[in-house]
């Protein structure tokens, strides 16, 4: 695995304190997305269609410490847009790191060049530069040729300067096992400190719909990949092996979208990454006033294909403090990729999907018009 023990300990003793303390509901790895802007305009992001109202709106400095402060999540994750475009990020992460926090920043590394040295090198901190394969796959991913080799240039220039350098990487359902398999084993080959996987993100509002991941699918394609590299073992995951092992359909779980909240513009986003169904003033309400049982795979007809880490991670990582000893196997020997599968969750009852996303923007676009804006007075939805 690809986390440093330091981390893994303090994360570990703060998945215990929980359970200790009988919390049900817990954070572990805060999304921030102090901005919305971004210089790419990839198909399949749910983001770069807001209006330019929209898209000027920043968080501040004190809004990002607030935002820890209030959920105590030891992961801080900066996403966007672009948070490189972020005047203040330099200041932001400076802030959580001497909140002891685990800092990633993602990013499209198109700025890094000219923002690194902005920043210091810290055990703590992590760049997490997106790449979706090879060239020719990320290049078509993010609809822009040249993109993939600025971003392994930066992070060539990154280890050079001391810091800890990770890939997030998003598959869709053009993936072939075996070449993002080639693909892992030349990003690992650049030294890298860690690589994160997900199946492609259901954005709602992305303008590509037809590429994105069903669960059968998604459990076909990581079975493929991992049985190329020692059922994951040969690669730096950042991820826990019990999600991997969910990722191969050996584990069936229920997702934990308080485990990942997202801070935005808007406010405590509801009910989790994807899908933006209302908006929190803080995160206490977030937690207490979100219907949690209302969505999910089962329970919701948006939810049905998701197999994302923003919703799983949270619960493998749970699971493996309920049943370490199974962990510690699946991390010993790598993932199963062959077999009968765990059975997954029936969707016959299911809600309908609801489309209200528009909503939440036109009230959030009456309040910069008004005057009246303030990133945590979107209203829930009705």
């Amino acid at each position: 695995m690809g986390i440093p023990l330091s981390q893994a300990v303090r994360i570990g003793a703060y998945v215990a304190k929980q359970h200790l303390t009988g919390r049900k509901r817990y954070p572990l790895v805060l999304m921030l997305e102090p901005l919305f802007r971004c210089n790419l305009a990839c198909a399949g992001c749910g983001k770069i269609d807001y209006p330019d109202e929209i898209l000027n709106q920043r968080l501040s400095v004190a809004e990002c410490m607030q935002a820890i402060d209030e959920c105590g999540a030891p992961v801080v994750s900066i996403a966007g847009g672009e948070p490189l475009l972020h005047r203040d990020l330099p200041e932001i992460v400076r802030g959580f790191l001497a909140r002891r926090k685990v800092v990633i920043v993602c990013t499209n590394a198109l700025l890094l060049p000219k923002k690194i040295d902005q920043y210091k090198p810290h055990k703590d901190f992590n760049w997490s530069i997106h790449l979706d394969g090879d060239r020719e796959m990320h290049d078509q991913s993010v609809c822009q040729e040249g993109v993939y080799d600025r971003a392994v240039e930066a992070i060539k220039l990154a280890k050079a300067k001391g810091f800890r350098v990770s890939i997030n990487c998003t598959l869709f359902n053009t993936a072939d096992p075996r070449r993002v398999a080639n693909f892992l084993d030349e990003v690992t080959a650049l030294g890298l400190d860690g690589i994160t996987v997900s199946p492609g993100y259901a954005y709602e509002r992305a303008p590509d719909q037809e590429h994105f991941l069903n669960r059968e699918k998604t459990r076909q394609l990581f079975r493929g990949i991992l049985s190329r590299g020692r059922g994951g073992k040969k690669w730096p995951f950042t991820q826990s092996a019990m999600f991997l092992d969910f990722l191969a359909g050996n584990q069936t779980y229920h997702c934990t979208p308080w485990g990942n909240p997202t801070r935005t513009v808007f406010g405590w986003q509801r009910p989790c990454y994807l899908l933006g169904e209302g908006y929190a003033k803080t995160f206490r309400e977030l937690m207490e006033e979100t219907d949690w049982d209302s969505y999910g795979v089962g329970n919701y007809e948006k939810c049905a294909n998701c197999m994302v880490h923003s919703g799983f991670e949270a619960s493998a990582v749970i699971d493996s403090a309920r049943r370490p000893l199974t962990a510690i196997k699946v991390m010993a020997r790598g993932v199963h990729t062959s077999g009968p599968m765990a059975p997954d969750i029936p969707l016959d009852r299911q809600r309908p999907a609801k489309f209200v996303f528009s909503t939440h923007v036109e009230r959030r676009l009456a309040e910069i018009r008004s005057g009246k804006a303030d990133p945590g007075e979107v209203a829930a939805a009705e």
